[in-house]
């Protein structure tokens, strides 16, 4: 039995990260893609709740970011045994502290394909079943997408004026790409590697402003320890650390680079995942470990600036 992970969504937007797993086999992080597919012919549902509780640097009650929740529902399915596709529709919640801007709603619509396969005296294309000797091989995907601009990238505030970073879409669509390594050491662990860059174009908004978001590249590592199974029962418990690394480009306005935009940082992020029958919930605590942020000190309500992130994931393969 697999089930089908999507991770992780930032500050502003979503992005997704794949990957699978079953009761014997390789372990799935929280948040960094893993290198398996769906099972031909199979459907994946999923559910995700990304809650980010920002640090605040002011006493007063005053227009600082609070938190954001962002809610992703996908849907995938094994065209192939190597090949997979998938469709995000995500929903945010986006508050500020004296509330003098929230919004809330869809945000733009994505679409997955990943690739996989796996190295066995050669590299081939995932075949159709594997042996538990099979799956200790090195395993690999190659993935990409694309979103689609159905979110409001034109949402106003109280004074008629709009924020990109409040908005619930981009207005153009965006692309990503990634490629991700996956081998199990042992019975029980997992070394999963995961890098990726998305990119996005500029549009212009209702009040003729010109904004593009600075692109994304990625860096991600983890380590899954299955602490116990049931076979006889059909559930795991898996243990999940991993080290996330994400360098954002500068945001642009009018063809200039932004001030208090971009920057690096390194998270950490601490989890489970536990299956049972066809079902699987994980739960994960994000924390930004290091950070070098242009303008750090203006950055309030940003990547990096989180308290924490809370990641809770339900899915179910049918």
């Amino acid at each position: 039995m697999l089930f089908f992970f999507y991770n992780s969504v930032y500050a502003h937007h979503g992005v997704a990260s794949l990957g699978t797993i079953g009761l014997e086999g390789p372990g799935a992080p929280i948040e960094t893609s893993s290198s398996a597919t769906l099972p031909e012919g199979k459907f994946l549902g999923y559910l995700k709740l990304d809650y980010a509780k920002f640090k605040k640097y002011t006493p007063q009650r005053d227009d600082e970011t609070e938190s954001y929740a962002f809610w992703i529902y996908g849907l995938g399915y094994g065209l192939k045994p190597y090949l997979s596709m998938y469709i995000f529709v995500p929903y945010y919640t986006k508050k500020l502290e004296d509330n003098s801007f929230n919004t809330s709603g869809f945000a733009d619509i994505s679409l997955m394909a990943v690739l996989g396969f796996k190295y066995d005296e050669g590299f081939i294309l995932v075949p159709e079943t594997e042996s538990l000797d099979d799956l200790m091989d090195w395993h690999f995907t190659i993935y990409g997408g694309v979103t689609i601009p159905t979110g409001d990238p034109n949402i106003k505030d109280r004074d008629g004026d709009i924020d990109p970073g409040m908005s619930l879409g981009f207005g153009k669509p965006t692309i990503i790409a990634g490629y991700t390594a996956t081998k199990q050491f042992t019975e029980d662990l997992t070394f999963i590697f995961d890098t990726s860059y998305m990119k996005f174009f500029e549009y212009e908004y209702n009040d003729g402003t010109k904004y593009q978001f600075g692109d994304e590249f990625r860096i991600n590592t983890a380590v899954t320890y299955k602490a116990f199974s049931s076979y006889k029962d059909n559930f795991r418990l898996d243990l999940n650390f991993e080290l996330n690394y994400l360098y954002l480009g500068k945001d642009k306005k009018n063809g200039k680079g932004l001030e208090a935009t971009g920057g690096n940082i390194l998270y950490t992020v601490y989890g489970f995942r536990a299956y049972y029958n066809n079902v699987s919930v994980g739960f994960g605590v994000k924390l930004p470990s290091w950070t070098d942020l242009n303008e750090e000190d203006l950055q309030q309500g940003a990547e990096g600036k989180e308290k924490y992130r809370i990641i809770f994931t339900f899915s179910t393969l049918f």
